[in-house]
């Protein structure tokens, strides 16, 4: 049975995958944002996963004002990187798993979530740059990519109740697929950052600590947040956070969090970023493979040390 193991969130600032294209991550503008995901990429190639599906927001590339899907699900096997105006980034074309993205759209749908199917479609900067910060730059990414865009762009984009419920129809689906895969969730874009009008450069910190802080422990509480309230709070372009609650309706209602960066500015917007690891299933295969029997009730003040000691953060 396939399972989904872990979600993973974000930024996708534009600016990020320049400065890896142009070899300017060594720069002091830089240096911290890059260093913020050093734990990041040795993380997942512990992990390794054989699929990642990406929850992301195309920018006028595969689609325009004249098409915009709430949810378009990749389903071809493989997706050319877009041209945003200065040429194709230089990274390897996206490979896809159109077998398990099709068992994923056929579960979704029959669950009443509508999803539009693509099986051509160009990707950019809201996919590529994301699986840059996690696998640094490879001569090719090292598991099949599923993406998922949303419209995030055009009003009404959909509410972060809707995305949360989605993501655990995601996670059913998953779960229903037969073959022995590790996936791992990617949600994408904020965080809080407007690029226009008259509040142009707003950053809200603690909003967005807060947003971090609640998509660990009570991400039910986010999906109560208006497309107004996000946008007072974190900017025009901060409701792209409602597709950080599609990662997380995929994993359990408990999680581990095991770790979190945040930084600003980069290109004028916050970056985030939060790696979840489902706990139950985690903690089951660690006793299996120490073979020791598991305490019923564990010391309340070990239990918060040792909860202590998995979370690493990084505040600004």
């Amino acid at each position: 049975m396939a399972r989904i193991i872990a979600g993973v969130t974000s930024s996708h600032v534009p600016a990020i995958g320049a400065a890896i294209d142009n070899h300017r991550q060594a720069e002091p503008y830089w240096q911290r944002v890059f260093r913020g995901f050093e734990r990041s990429k040795e993380w997942i190639a512990k992990v390794k996963p054989d699929v990642c599906i990406v929850v992301y927001n195309d920018h006028a590339s595969a689609f325009s004002v004249e098409m915009i899907p709430t949810f378009a699900l990749g389903t071809a096997t493989e997706f050319p990187i877009a041209d945003e105006g200065w040429g194709p980034r230089p990274v390897p074309v996206v490979k896809g798993d159109p077998e398990l993205a099709s068992h994923i759209a056929q579960s979704v749908i029959l669950d009443e979530f509508d999803l539009t199917l693509c099986n051509k479609m160009e990707v950019d900067h809201g996919l590529t740059v994301p699986l840059n910060l996690m696998f640094g730059s490879p001569k090719e990414w090292p598991c099949p990519i599923i993406p998922l865009a949303v419209n995030v762009v055009q009003f009404p984009p959909p509410t972060g109740n809707r995305c949360f419920n989605l993501g655990k129809a995601i996670r059913k689906a998953v779960e229903s697929y037969p073959k022995d895969l590790k996936v791992v969730v990617f949600g994408t874009g904020g965080m809080s950052h407007q690029i226009s009008g008259q509040r142009a450069g707003l950053i809200n910190s603690k909003f967005d600590h807060a947003f971090l802080d609640n998509l660990t422990r009570n991400p039910k509480k986010l999906t109560k947040l208006s497309h107004l309230e996000l946008m007072r709070e974190a900017g025009a372009e901060g409701v792209e956070m409602v597709m950080w609650l599609i990662m997380r309706g995929a994993l359990d209602d408990k999680v581990d969090e095991v770790y979190r960066f945040y930084t600003v500015p980069a290109s004028n917007t916050a970056v985030g970023h939060i790696i979840l690891e489902n706990r139950i299933k985690g903690a089951k295969k660690a006793l299996a493979k120490s073979g020791k029997p598991a305490s019923k009730k564990p010391a309340p003040k070990l239990k918060r040390a040792a909860a202590r000691a998995k979370v690493d953060r990084i505040r600004s």
